[in-house]
């Protein structure tokens, strides 16, 4: 079932899904198994695969001079998702991106993707830290936006060059980004309104969410889509604090806020475990309310953060 499904369907309730970062290279896929098999239980209607550029690396030579090479550190996804779809029978979502991959690198992707039965896609910019492969839009996607034109035209029957094709019996379908708390390079939130409002009418099913601790902040960001004529499922993403450290580091890199009465009581807190128990008491608060407000689904960013996302879906599914 394709996840636009699981999102529509009249009075199921809540659907569980969660984010799963594919393991380091040399290390083979029981890890990520071992993670599954710890949340199968509350049913997850569709996970998560994220995908990951390759990253400079200096090396430094017998002689002394120093050498970048490129590293790319972690499997691409589209044997990762064929792996989770097959063993579990649970709709994977691969993560597609534009940061470090050229047009052509995507369309094997979605070639391999579609041969192997993976149909669900996430569309995504992806994280800008490095150097673009080339400053040629026909060489490279720059935003999820051109990336969707490309999904679009494959499930049309073109490639990337515009050779046509016989278009696959099964398109793709997608989801994209949205962001409650504006995008980190977006002057202001209509700016923000103005890309998701062009993601949905060029083919995005749904929006998920960038993390955010702040429900408030959700809710005002959907009746803003709503009154823009947004109509699509918006996934609220919802990620546990984990540690103390996150106090800081998750606003500065996602550019979320941390509300007052969570973060005073993070302060307050004597280690790690601590803060990991207050995390979980917020986000299970966070998701009854959600679930109260009928949202369809609730996406969990379980990265480090599995038992933490065990304890809150043992509590609210």
């Amino acid at each position: 079932m394709r996840v636009i499904d699981h999102l529509t369907r009249q009075g199921a309730p809540t659907a569980f899904s969660f984010e799963i970062l594919p393991p380091l290279k040399g290390n083979n896929i029981d890890r990520v198994f071992g993670i599954i098999d710890k949340l199968r239980e509350f049913d997850p209607k569709y996970i998560n695969i994220t995908s990951h550029r390759s990253e400079n690396i200096y090396v430094e030579r017998p002689d002394g001079t120093i050498v970048r090479s490129k590293v790319r550190k972690r499997p691409g996804t589209v044997a990762i998702a064929s792996a989770i779809q097959n063993r579990y029978g649970i709709t994977a979502v691969p993560h597609i991106i534009c940061k470090g991959f050229t047009r052509e690198e995507t369309e094997y992707a979605l070639i391999d993707l579609n041969f192997l039965g993976v149909h669900d896609l996430l569309l995504l910019q992806g994280d800008a830290k490095g150097p673009d492969k080339s400053s040629d839009p026909a060489v490279v996607n720059f935003h999820a936006t051109d990336l969707q034109e490309q999904v679009n035209r494959f499930n049309e029957g073109f490639y990337a060059d515009g050779t046509p094709f016989e278009a696959n019996a099964t398109p793709f379908s997608y989801g994209m980004a949205c962001y409650p708390e504006k995008h980190e390079a977006a002057p202001n939130m209509e700016s923000d309104l103005y890309w998701a409002k062009r993601k949905v009418a060029a083919g995005a099913q749904y929006l998920v969410t960038q993390m955010f601790f702040d429900n408030s902040k959700y809710f005002a960001f959907v009746d803003r889509c709503r009154r823009e004529g947004i109509n699509v499922p918006i996934i609220p993403g919802v990620k546990p604090i984990i540690s103390l450290q996150q106090l800081t580091v998750l606003p500065r890199v996602f550019r979320t806020d941390i509300p007052e009465p969570l973060a005073a009581e993070l302060r307050h807190a004597s280690d790690d475990a601590a803060a990991a128990g207050i995390g979980v008491e917020w986000a299970v608060a966070q998701c009854k309310e959600l679930i109260a407000a009928g949202v369809p689904s609730i996406h969990f960013y379980t990265f480090l953060a599995t038992d933490s996302v065990r304890r809150i879906a043992s509590r609210i599914y």
